[in-house]
């Protein structure tokens, strides 16, 4: 076990906390929370990067971690009513939708090697980037008032992720000897 695999498996051990923060009204210690998930994020990524130790198990586990923080960020703060449960929907839809699709191509057989994209990349970030603005609208509110802009945005970029990989994953499924390096 190296030090990015820590890191990932941290990732995922700061999640029950930052439910906990969230379900006693504690958004600041939350906030906390996912931000320093999102750090060590950035971090096992470079180190493993930096330090050649890439591995088979950090590739597989960090994907899972993200899409853990994210989907249990989302459903906690549409339960809290802190976020619009539509777009919880949306959010937890497109991840639902990606590792179903996964589920189908290996079921077929089918080669594909997971490689994020680019639109992929920027729903990431503007997911992260809706949870931290939530987490801390108590402060941010005067200073970025982009509430609507932020939500639809993320919206719209996490519905044309969703397509992108449907596409991707037809494609693929449909010519057995396609992978997704093309």
């Amino acid at each position: 076990m190296n030090i990015p695999n820590l890191l990932t498996i941290g990732r995922i051990l700061l999640i029950p906390l930052l439910v906990i923060f969230l379900i006693d009204g504690e958004k600041l210690a939350a906030f906390w929370v996912f931000v320093l998930a999102g750090v060590t994020d950035a971090l096992d990524g470079f180190l493993a990067r930096v330090l050649k130790q890439k591995t088979d198990f950090g590739a597989f586990i960090d994907p899972i971690a993200d899409k853990l923080l994210l989907i249990t960020s989302y459903i906690t703060l549409a339960v809290l009513d802190i976020l619009p449960k539509w777009l919880t929907v949306i959010v937890v839809s497109r991840d639902v939708l990606i590792c179903g699709g996964i589920g189908i191509l290996m079921l077929y057989d089918r080669e594909f090697k997971i490689k994020p994209s680019l639109i992929s990349k920027v729903t990431t970030f503007m997911q992260l980037l809706t949870v931290v603005y939530f987490l801390g609208h108590d402060y941010f509110k005067e200073i970025f008032p982009v509430v609507n802009y932020l939500i639809y945005a993320t919206a719209a970029c996490t519905i044309l992720s969703g397509m992108h990989y449907m596409i991707r994953g037809l494609g693929i499924l449909g010519d057995p000897d396609a992978t997704t390096q093309r």
